[in-house]
């Protein structure tokens, strides 16, 4: 009963989709109501709570939020990644973004996929408003839709700079026709959504695990003033994470990237994947990126695969070398090897979407879609505070919170990843460096590197310029505009 419980509030925040994903192409996902009902241990229901937890399932359901395009932005762009699979499989996407070959015709999903969530959250605050509900429920209701749209306008914002802010309910197809907003509008506004859901959503959700929270507004704040450079504001929100007693650093980062991992005291938002007998409330992100091989070694379609750049950036001994890389002809760790390269095409793979052989065997399915996607978690709280700290002049500070990543990370091992201090130049690096490391394959790595102006040094051999920042706006989104809409510069 405990567990069939647990299924039904899963199953709440993860809408159904179809249940399996056949190819690379777009998958088109179906979504129904939501299942079951509220339980003891949450907050009241508002008179919006199915149309809420439709968001949650469109974040994970909707083309081009969390499924594989997500990691051809965030990741593959980056001197970590390479696009992986097979060298004739999507060769024409790797060398849009392994070789900054940008494309208005390409990743358009990535833009319409986002909007429509937006247009999504919009129904749901606009109906709050109209309706004039002032009960708690409906509040935090409209609260969650705002921290959904504050994250899908932080990623577009990553992404394309100056995007159009639209916040009305779409009737017709013009009520989304509007002019780019400067990217310091983008932020306040994703700043007013973000301190609307700070003040009104709850530090947790005991029967709903992925509903967003206080620490996920506050965390969201917090790294968008970094990327600011209001060092006073990044550290006040992320002390205002640490020090709220919700979330702690999983002893094992092994197990993060596990089934076990899912939901842990280190989460601060993850979409929620599940699998039920032979129905799967996930999407392609993981199952895409799974070693491309045969028999019991066809495990997904091999894209997003670690570069030599990344594996020779780790420092001698540390531990999550072992838990990030898969090499094609070694050990996986769990007592199997993996067939050599060739046959298979890539020597290295990303073991963070690997799946235990266990795993596999107790749910009857190689490919991973159980593991949940890490949006947010405790040890990006606790890098931004590092980071922030130590720009604002306390370097005693970041040196501690830097510390606490790298003692998970060392475990009983002193000899390894020795504590670092000094002053800010030298703890400036060092901060990157975990950076890099602690979230290597999981979509930090590019964005970091050109918010600290790194990106035209590190990323010229693979054909960066300035223009690169920035992704060009789709030619689709430009022509429906009727021209509203203006290209992004030099492309």
């Amino acid at each position: 009963m405990k567990n069939y419980r647990f299924i039904i509030k899963i199953a709440l925040i993860a809408t159904l989709a179809l249940p399996t994903i056949n190819s690379c192409s777009d998958a088109d996902f179906l979504d129904m109501k939501p299942l079951g009902v509220a339980t003891e241990g949450d907050l009241a229901a508002g008179g919006f709570e199915e149309s809420t937890f439709g968001l949650y399932g469109k974040i994970r359901t909707q083309f081009g939020v969390t499924d594989w395009n997500r990691y051809w932005f965030q990741s593959i762009r980056s001197d970590d990644a390479a696009k992986g699979s097979s060298p004739t499989d999507a060769a024409t996407l790797g060398n849009v973004m392994d070789n900054f070959q940008y494309s208005p015709t390409e990743f358009s999903g990535n833009w319409d996929g986002h909007y429509s969530l937006i247009y999504a959250c919009n129904d749901l605050v606009v109906a709050v408003k109209n309706s004039g509900a002032t009960d708690q429920g409906s509040i935090v209701n409209e609260a969650e839709a705002k921290a959904i749209r504050a994250f899908a306008y932080f990623d577009l914002r990553r992404d394309y700079g100056e995007v159009p802010i639209i916040l009305n309910k779409i009737v017709t197809p013009t009520d989304g026709i509007k002019a780019k907003n400067t990217v310091a509008e983008v932020d306040a506004q994703i700043i007013n959504d973000l301190e609307f859901a700070a003040l009104h959503l709850p530090l947790s959700w005991p029967a709903y695990p992925g509903r967003a929270t206080k620490g996920f507004a506050n965390s969201l704040l917090a790294k968008l003033y970094l990327y600011q450079g209001d060092w006073k504001k990044a550290l006040a929100k992320s002390e205002e994470v640490i020090k709220s007693g919700q979330y702690n650093l999983m002893s094992s980062y092994e197990t993060l990237f596990t089934k076990a991992g899912n939901n842990s005291r280190e989460t601060v938002f993850e979409v929620q994947f599940l699998v039920v007998g032979r129905t799967y409330y996930s999407n392609n992100y993981f199952e895409s990126q799974g070693v491309r091989g045969a028999g019991t070694w066809d495990l997904g379609w091999g894209f997003n695969v670690p570069t030599t750049n990344l594996i020779g950036a780790y420092e001698a001994n540390d531990p999550r070398k072992a838990v990030t890389i898969l090499t094609s002809g070694q050990s996986d760790g769990f007592g199997n090897t993996l067939p050599a390269s060739p046959p298979l095409d890539q020597l290295y793979w990303n073991k963070k979407a690997y799946t235990l052989p266990s795993e596999r065997t107790a749910l009857g399915e190689n490919k991973n879609h159980w593991e949940n996607i890490k949006i947010m978690r405790y040890a990006d709280v606790l890098l931004i505070a590092a980071e922030a700290a130590n720009e604002d002049g306390n370097s005693g500070l970041a040196a501690t919170y830097l510390e606490e990543v790298r003692k998970r990370a060392r475990g009983a091992n002193n000899s390894i990843l020795p504590i670092v201090s000094g002053g800010q130049a030298t703890l400036r690096t060092a901060i990157k460096q975990e950076r890099r490391i602690e979230f290597a394959m999981e979509g930090e790595r590019f964005y970091d590197l050109v918010r600290w102006g790194d990106a035209a040094t590190v990323l010229s051999g693979k054909g960066y310029q300035a223009k690169h920042r920035y992704y060009p706006i789709p030619q689709t989104a430009i022509d429906q505009s009727g021209g509203i809409l203006v290209q992004n510069p030099n492309y």
